[in-house]
Formats: C-alpha cells, structure tokens, sequence
C-alpha cells in the first residue's frame, strides 16, 4: 500500500503545505487530485491554481504526478487566491441546494426499490394497488420539489467572474435534470404495473 501514497510540500505565500496524497488501487495519481486536496488545504479554487514544479507551470490535469517526475518529498509551488467572500457566499447556496437534492434522490431510490421489492412478488397482490398509490403520490412530490430547485438555481444571477460556482450551478441543473428523467421512468413503472394489476382483475370478475 505504501507506493499509493504520496506525500509533497507545497508552498502558498508563506505558508508551507504538507500535502498526502493517496491513490486507489491500481490508480495513479493526477495532477487533478493533488489540486483538489489542495483546495481543501487552502481554500483556493482548482480553476484558480497554478502549479509550479522545478519552475515549470505544469497545466494538464489528466497526467500523472510521476510523468511530471513528482516523487515522495518532492517540493512545488502553488501561486493563486482564494475566492472572493461573494463568491463564496454563492458556493455555499449551491451546497446547500446540492444537499436537498441528495435528499430527494434518495427518497426516489427508496420508492425505486419498493416497485421493485413489489414486481417481485413481496407484496400481497391484494395491498399492491394501494401501495402503488402511495408510491406515485412520493414520486410527483419528489418531481415537484426537483421543479422547485431548478428554478431556484435558474434565478442565481452569477457575476462572469465567478468561474467555480457557474460550473457548479451547470453541474447541479444536469443532476437535477437526471433525476426528474428519473422520476418520470419510476412514475412509467408504476402506472405500468397498476394497469397489468386491473387488467388482471377484470379478468378475475369476469
């Protein structure tokens, strides 16, 4: 496990980072992740990051650390500041927006997993309508709170400037987005196995 982990002094200003990196098995580690982690370190945005190897400005995120000749021990430079408290402020909306909509998905998950659990047959075939019932009214309230957090993050007005958080704000509306096309296709199961569910029914009375 040791060769996975990496550990580098990088400094900021005046300040001195010591930074570890550790890779997955069987990875290698980017150039990507060690800006990440020194977004975490620093605050400063990977956007905003220039990193500086043996007076190189090393640029391509996808590379590998060892391509650049980045070993243990090794010592970079980070030049680039934090985002402004503005900026700031507005990631923080994002985040929170962000976390709802972590919370809705899993009440979608979890209506998935009963239709699922029910096609299967762990349903007694007397209670399922009604469940069925129950799940749709979950699923449209799941869309409708969706609805509502796109057109919350549609009104955010983000400055030009504010380069991470118009990058968030485009990644929370395809997630968003995801997941009404989500909520369409259970809403689809369900109103698909109600109708096999009448169908036999009817033909039971008959």
């Amino acid at each position: 496990m040791a060769e996975n982990t990496l550990t580098l002094t990088v400094a900021h200003g005046t300040t001195k980072h010591n930074i570890t990196l550790t890779a997955q098995e069987g990875h290698e580690l980017l150039l990507k992740d060690l800006c990440e982690t020194l977004t975490e370190a620093t605050g400063v945005p990977a956007p905003s990051q220039k990193i500086i190897f043996k007076g190189k400005s090393l640029k391509e995120m996808e590379v590998s650390l060892s391509t650049f000749g980045i070993k243990q021990g090794c010592k970079l430079m980070m030049i680039g500041k934090r985002n402004s408290p503005e900026e700031d402020a507005e990631l923080k909306k994002l985040k929170d927006i962000e976390k709802s909509v972590e919370q809705t998905a899993k009440k979608l998950e979890k209506v998935d997993g009963e239709l699922t659990g029910l096609k299967n047959g762990f349903l007694a075939k007397e209670l399922q309508a009604e469940a069925l019932n129950k799940m749709d009214h979950r699923v449209k309230v799941a869309a409708e709170q969706l609805m509502k957090i796109l057109e919350e993050i549609g009104a955010m007005r983000l400055p030009e400037s504010f380069s991470d958080c118009r990058m968030k704000k485009k990644g929370l509306v395809k997630t968003v987005q995801g997941f009404l096309a989500q909520c369409d296709k259970i809403e689809a199961g369900i109103s698909d196995h109600l109708a096999k569910i009448q169908t036999k029914n009817l033909a039971l009375a008959e």
